[in-house]
């Protein structure tokens, strides 16, 4: 199973020869932890070459897989794959490896499928393939060593592979520890892929996309799916022709699905994109319109992005901007709609809440970011945000003319300092204008002015 086409984002701009090397642009701990993974693969493989017996029926099944698990690939490649955060069913021909094969199978078969997904599908970066396959190959070593050892009586057997083990796949007994081992073999990969992107984002790194009910149903039905393959390959190779085109049909809905939500979000935060929280946000004001209740507009800008995109590079700056991301939705009620509005600004629709609740959520969110914790090379820099708010009834009594009072306000908290909160200039009610420098020496009240 490969969870993710992109575990890893730059936390520093190396510049030079270093910036001509993406791979060089990762965290030092993640080029370390990187490094240590390849070397423990290269090492079981040299180590397990030596005590694996290479017979022809075994050699028969690892090309049967791989050739059904490059038809998959091939069958892909038209409807395409999102960027970003991915999921597949090609544990539907790693299990059957881990179990039908001696765990030197294990390490090998990520190699073809991986290449073919670089050349066929969708090209990526050759770090980030790399270390997919490096995690999917320790994975399924491990697991291959599991079910050999179980079966064999002990360790050794296990890394040699046993007949008994894939005889033993046919009864009751055989299939319950071939669903532990394949299970434990999905859970290895997704925390390897989850230390990964702990270590490049930071402490501050969400990890729900990899463990939400969606990723559990997906995972379920790939190791049932696994299992089921391994058996019918363990009756007879010709059987792998009537299971390849289901696999294939479910790898297709779950692409098909994958595309859609990647159609309605943002590709570098997640967030929705501009056009589907318009449509989104559109649709709540218009029920809190029919309902007379309220809901407020939020416009987040991150200050001096530009500077921090000349110093640090695009890279960094792709990484302040999940940062900035997370830390915002972090703060938000499940009701509330985040999305990205395009370069360094965000909007938030806040159902229910009047100008005091408002007030208060956009300064906790000012107060949040500015306490993120982001570095170049270890030395921390500071991102702060300034807030436009807006509130229905107040300011506006559609879309337009909300982010229209919402970005009024937002340019004044930029004209008076940023890293602050305002509200469009008057008291609610009055439309929003720009107040000249001198006016803005009159103290306003407390709901009117940032901190």
């Amino acid at each position: 199973m490969s969870i993710s086409e992109k575990p890893m984002a730059a936390r520093g701009n190396p510049s030079g020869e270093r910036g001509r090397w993406p791979i060089l642009q990762q965290p030092r701990g993640l080029l370390v932890y990187m490094g240590f993974l390849l070397f423990a693969v290269l090492f079981l493989f040299g180590a397990t070459i030596a005590l694996t017996d290479v017979l022809l029926t075994d050699l028969a099944t690892f090309v049967a897989l791989v050739m059904s698990a490059s038809v998959c690939v091939e069958a892909i490649r038209r409807l395409g794959m999102p960027a970003g955060l991915t999921r597949d069913l090609l544990g539907a021909w790693w299990f059957p490896v881990v179990v039908l094969l001696p765990p030197l199978y294990s390490l090998l078969m990520p190699l073809p499928v991986y290449l073919m997904l670089q050349l066929r599908a969708r090209p990526a970066m050759a770090h980030r393939r790399v270390f997919n396959a490096v995690s999917v190959a320790l994975s399924g070593f491990l697991a291959s060593v599991a079910w050999h050892a179980y079966w064999g009586g002990g360790l050794l057997e296990g890394f040699r592979g046993t007949q008994d083990a894939h005889e033993n796949l046919a009864s009751g007994a055989g299939v319950v520890v071939a669903l532990l081992c394949c299970a434990g073999f999905t859970v290895l990969n997704t925390l390897i892929v989850a230390v990964a992107a702990r270590i490049s984002s930071g402490p501050g790194h969400s990890l729900r996309p990899m463990w939400d009910r969606e990723a559990f149903i997906v995972d379920a039905v790939e190791l049932c799916v696994g299992v089921t393959v391994a058996i019918l390959a363990h009756l007879t190779l010709f059987l792998l022709v009537i299971a390849i085109p289901p696999v294939v049909l479910l790898q297709r809905s779950l692409l098909y699905q994958q595309l859609q939500t990647a159609a309605r979000t943002d590709p570098k935060t997640g967030l929705l994109n501009a056009p589907t929280w318009e449509q989104e946000a559109a649709i709540e004001i218009a029920r809190a319109r029919s309902s007379r209740s309220r809901a407020a507009v939020l416009i987040v800008d991150i200050d001096h992005f530009k500077r921090v995109n000349d110093n640090h590079g695009h890279l960094f700056g792709d990484q302040v901007l999940l940062g900035v991301a997370t830390t915002i939705a972090q703060q938000l009620r499940q009701s509330d709609l985040l999305g990205r509005f395009g370069g360094e600004e965000f909007v938030v629709l806040l159902p229910g809440s009047d100008t005091t609740e408002a007030w208060q959520a956009a300064e906790r969110l000012r107060s949040q970011v500015g306490r993120m914790e982001i570095s170049v090379n270890d030395v921390p820099v500071s991102i702060t945000i300034s807030i436009g708010v807006a509130v229905i009834g107040d300011h506006g009594n559609d879309l337009v003319e909300l982010l229209t009072a919402a970005d009024l306000a937002l340019y004044r908290a930029k004209e008076t300092g940023r890293d602050r909160v305002c509200l469009p200039a008057g008291r609610p009610g009055v439309s929003g204008r720009i107040p000249g420098p001198r006016e803005e020496e009159i103290p306003e009240p407390p709901d009117a002015l940032g901190a």
